[in-house]
């Protein structure tokens, strides 16, 4: 999101735009919870169940998955830990494109993402299907590391990082709110950090289902 100004106007420009409580980074130490998975392209593949328009599933193999249309994006990462990482460019699927394919039912309202080991993340509908928000394969030009989530990552640049699921194999649709595994464990339901919305305690009513 550069300008065209000098390195110090940029730093200037970052800092307007960092959430409250965050600090710059560079570059960040991927933090993630349980062991890195090792990717088997035999065995792998990614779906969309729950509630679709069919109320079938749709899988994907990953050779299969390769070949829907991607796009490149770049967002800033802000994660709970209270540091956000600049301009990260990413590569994959666009969300509003996945959906397109795989359509939700009419009285679909919210997503839950589904990564490996069983850690998942919930988030509304109309968040999962901002402009922004990537199915990413890529990061900075190249495959994502395995601890950045290789083979396949959910990319949701609004929310803090929790929510953008490393090592994504499904997306359910629901009909209504979900906690998630953080969001279970104490971690606010919503995620938004301009409004430092980091843990359970501080959720107000109608900001999700009960704890």
């Amino acid at each position: 999101m550069s300008d065209g100004t000098g390195d110090g106007d940029r730093e200037d420009t970052r800092a307007v735009r960092l959430p409250p409580g965050q600090a710059l980074r560079s570059e960040h130490r991927a933090l993630h919870y349980g062991p890195v998975p090792t990717f088997r392209e035999h065995r792998w593949d990614f779906r969309v169940m729950g509630v679709t328009e069919t109320l079938g599933s749709h899988r994907w193999t990953w050779e299969e998955f390769g070949r829907l249309p991607t796009t490149d994006s770049v967002s800033d990462f802000h994660c709970v830990m209270r540091f956000s990482v600049p301009d990260v460019r990413w590569r994959g699927v666009r969300a509003v494109d996945l959906v397109r394919v795989a359509p939700p039912g009419p009285e679909v309202t919210h997503v839950m993402a589904w990564g490996e080991y069983g850690y998942s993340a919930n988030l509304p509908l109309e968040t999962f299907l901002d402009e922004d928000v990537v199915l990413a394969t890529h990061r900075g030009g190249e495959p994502l590391a395995p601890e950045h989530g290789f083979p396949l990552r959910l990319v949701v640049p609004r929310l803090y990082g929790w929510k953008s699921v490393k090592w994504l194999r499904a997306v359910e649709y629901m009909t209504a709110d979900r906690r998630g595994f953080w969001e279970e464990r104490g971690y606010h339901n919503r995620a938004d950090p301009w409004r430092e919305q980091r843990f359970s305690y501080q959720e107000e009513p109608g900001h999700g289902p009960p704890p």
